[in-house]
């Protein structure tokens, strides 16, 4: 199915602006996404006709402000087809998330001799928890490495499991290289030797459809901001059978059913995981920013990033003098490089006179930049709204540095 990518593009009120004189080509979706009205009024209606805290408020507003709240968890259990909404716990975002499974799931149940097997393509925020874990319990993280096409080397990520891997912690899409990992074999592979599994989603939720029955993955994270709704709100799925195991992140406000000074009582899943007031308007925002993406459909939104994907590709090699870092052929949402004229940040310095936006740096993925002997690349990363024209933008301005440097 063709979008109507105009029609979307009249939603996101921030493509109409103009940077330096000139339109806005937004291409760093991978970082946060730009709003969409539908979502932005839905909002500012709630706060301004339907908000209070949730939960035991007897009175009409807090009742409406506990519905929306909760229904946005429902929608949320549809969007990831989870068995129950009572496997969706709302965070601060895909890093409190990751953090959660860390040092509740993993402080509960890692020992001396274990082991946390993850990938040289991860985010800093699964790589760093298990660091800081380790200085509690002194369990090995093994690192699987990626080819030189930014793949997963599946033989090597084999080789690796073994009956002291308790944990399997990957990315469904890479926010460096934007290949896209075989979640549903690494958890089948990972369950086989006997370990649980966690997915970093902060890229895969955003632009393919996503199913955790399908998966099979033990738990799943992903934010908000990226998924075309509200920062400072994120999920963590988990299977209810594995949450039920799992004592507590944090204390206070509804994650009890009693306190008392000789003990307290923990309230069912997923409250436990949710103390004090919560990201109220964040979650009911993202609820509707599922609805908008949903609207859409995700199938048609991941064939319409997987073609500008391969434009973007082939822009870049177009300007000459550029190396990109992940060429893998599963591969979507953005372009990571470097060029042989100029160095990122000059790049972007430049780039931004055009009115394009990118990102610099090493995007918390220092390791993998180590992998591919860089310490920064160039990323161009792509949305809903997005368009051919956005990339031949994209491709003119850096055909604009080359010529400045050369």
């Amino acid at each position: 199915m063709t979008i109507d990518i105009q029609k979307i593009r009249a939603d996101f009120p921030a493509l109409a602006l103009t940077v330096h004189g000139k339109p806005l080509t937004f291409l760093d979706s991978a970082a946060s996404a730009q709003k969409p009205k539908q979502v932005l009024d839905a909002m500012r209606f709630c706060y301004e006709n339907e908000y209070a805290n949730v939960h035991r408020g007897m009175y009409d507003l807090s009742e409406k402000a506990t519905l929306n709240f909760e229904n946005a968890r429902k929608k949320v259990q549809l969007f990831l087809n989870a068995a129950s909404d009572k496997e969706i716990v709302f965070t601060r975002g895909a890093t409190d998330a990751l953090n959660l499974v860390a040092y509740t799931w993993g402080a509960q149940n890692l020992r001396a001799g274990d082991e946390v097997l993850i990938t040289q393509a991860e985010h800093h925020s699964n790589i760093v928890p298990w660091q800081i874990l380790q200085k509690r319990i002194p369990f090995t993280l093994k690192v699987a490495p990626v080819s030189d096409d930014g793949a997963l080397d599946m033989d090597a990520f084999k080789s690796l499991l073994n009956e002291k891997t308790k944990l399997v912690s990957v990315a469904h899409i890479s926010n460096v290289l934007g290949t896209v990992f075989p979640i549903k074999e690494i958890a089948k592979l990972a369950h086989a030797a006997g370990a649980k599994v966690l997915i970093d989603g902060c890229q895969g939720a955003t632009h393919v459809p996503v199913d955790m029955q399908d998966i099979d993955c033990d738990f799943y994270a992903f934010s908000g901001h990226k998924l075309y709704g509200p920062t400072g709100i994120g999920v963590l799925y988990g299977k209810r059978a594995v949450l039920e195991t799992m004592e507590p992140f944090e204390g206070g406000g509804d994650m009890i059913k009693s306190v008392a000074f000789s003990g307290s009582v923990w309230a069912d899943v997923p409250a436990r995981f949710e103390a004090g007031t919560p990201p109220i308007m964040q979650a009911i925002g993202l609820g509707f920013a599922i609805d908008y993406v949903q609207n859409i459909g995700m199938a048609n939104i991941a064939e319409h990033e997987k073609r500008l994907c391969g434009l973007l590709q082939d822009g870049v090699l177009s300007v000459g003098g550029t190396t990109q870092i992940g060429t893998a052929p599963d591969k979507t949402g953005l372009v990571s490089f470097v060029t042989d004229f100029a160095h990122p940040q000059d790049i972007a310095m430049i780039l931004d006179q055009q009115g394009v936006a990118v990102r610099t740096g090493h995007h918390c993925a220092q390791p993998l930049h180590e992998r591919f002997g860089q310490s920064v690349s160039v990323r161009a990363s792509l949305g809903v709204y997005n368009t051919k024209e956005d990339i031949e933008n994209f491709v003119a301005a850096l055909h604009k540095v080359k010529r400045f440097f050369t």
